[in-house]
């Protein structure tokens, strides 16, 4: 249930509630996951929200719209027939054989790691919810105020957009995925080719699109879908690491520029024209000492506050050094590795091209992903 106010009640039959939640925006569409266990709202400002139905944790936010989204549908794939297992491609994630469990969120020093589109409290459901590798193929449908329809499989990664210029009150897909069923309203635009007069091209219309592409290639989709939403997790859990690893270094270095700003006035007072850096970098690599850093030293900081500021630096780069180790260099190795898969998978042209996946634009990726496991290596 939604209320006026956008709070979104979660009841069982019976009325008992389960909870309640604010999502902080105007809801404007709602639907379930096939199994029941996910619940999508469309938010007037473009995003799809998806809440864990157990608890209403938020498990993702998504980007897929620009303005309000007016509907919803999540469809699931009719079950395999004997044939079509046997003509089915077998998949196997091969991260478990070379590395230890995908990373989750850092959270050293009190320190959270940010808005990310994921909600790194509920760890424990987002795992569940992006093991995509055991699920039924299946395909959220959400459509826009202005007329664009997206897809998305599983809800979370994106594979298509359309745009029917008119606002649509139902969109539906099929249970074979081959058609998308629309209901809309407005005025119909290219009409010389369609067998209808002129006096019913405005109002209510039940459109029938063709998205066998869907069924004919849901195979090769739902192969590359669990590669990229695996990336898309880890991209977040480097995003936040990094982002984690600035904050840290940040508090170390407001320390050090508060205890340091009576030296510009010292150097300035003896005449010398060298910058506190250089005061300092002269220090820790053992040449002479001037006067002013000299005074500084003995008068304004003391040892006490030396070692205060040595060791807020020396504590920063333990943890600096742990972000790395358990967090920023796992996801970018398992990165790089997904990565490869798909650059594999792009050399199958005749199965992998026609839904997008160059293989001239993954040779590009590849190298920027080895170059950047080669600069977090160079860390330690």
């Amino acid at each position: 249930m939604v209320t006026g106010d956008s709070k979104v009640l979660l009841h069982r039959f019976n009325w008992q509630r389960l909870w309640t939640i604010s999502p902080g925006k105007c809801i404007t569409s709602l639907c379930w996951s096939p199994d029941g266990k996910v619940v999508a709202l469309g938010t007037e400002d473009g995003l799809v929200l998806l809440h864990d139905v157990e608890n209403g944790k938020m498990l993702r936010s998504i980007k897929s719209h620009d303005v309000a989204v007016v509907c919803l549908n999540w469809a699931e794939d009719e079950p395999l027939s004997r044939t079509d297992k046997d003509d089915l491609l077998s998949y196997e994630d091969r991260t478990t054989r070379f590395f230890p469990p995908a990373p989750v969120m850092p959270r050293v020093g009190g320190l959270n790691s940010g808005d990310s589109g994921l909600a790194d409290e509920n760890e424990e459901a987002i795992e569940a919810f992006s093991s995509a590798f055991c699920q039924r193929f299946n395909i959220l449908s959400s459509g826009d105020k202005d007329g664009c329809i997206c897809f998305s499989i599983f809800g979370i990664f994106p594979v298509g957009k359309i745009n029917i210029n008119k606002v649509p009150i139902h969109v539906s897909l099929s249970k074979n995925l081959h058609q998308l069923v629309l209901l809309c309203s407005g005025k119909l635009i290219n009409t010389d080719n369609l067998s209808i007069s002129k006096d019913i091209s405005v109002g209510l219309h039940c459109l029938h699109l063709d998205t066998s592409i869907f069924s004919n290639r849901k195979n090769e989709l739902h192969q590359v879908s669990q590669q990229a939403s695996s990336i898309q997790d880890l991209v977040e859990v480097a995003r936040a690491s990094i982002s984690m690893m600035s904050k840290q270094w940040s508090n170390a270095m407001n320390l050090f520029h508060e205890k340091f700003s009576a030296l510009p006035s010292l150097i300035t007072a003896h005449g010398m024209e060298s910058s506190p850096e250089d005061e300092i970098l002269s220090l820790l690599f053992g040449t002479h000492t001037s006067p002013a850093l000299h005074q500084f030293l003995v008068s304004s900081l003391g040892e006490a506050g030396l070692k205060r500021i040595a060791k807020a630096i020396d504590s920063a780069g333990r943890e600096l050094r742990i972000v790395v180790s358990e967090h920023l260099q796992p996801a970018v190795e398992i990165i790089s590795f997904r990565i490869a898969e798909l650059g594999g998978l792009a050399r199958w042209r005749s199965r992998f091209q026609n839904i997008g996946l160059d293989e001239k634009l993954m040779d590009g990726v590849t190298e920027r992903v080895g170059m950047l496991v080669v600069q977090v290596e160079r860390f330690f």
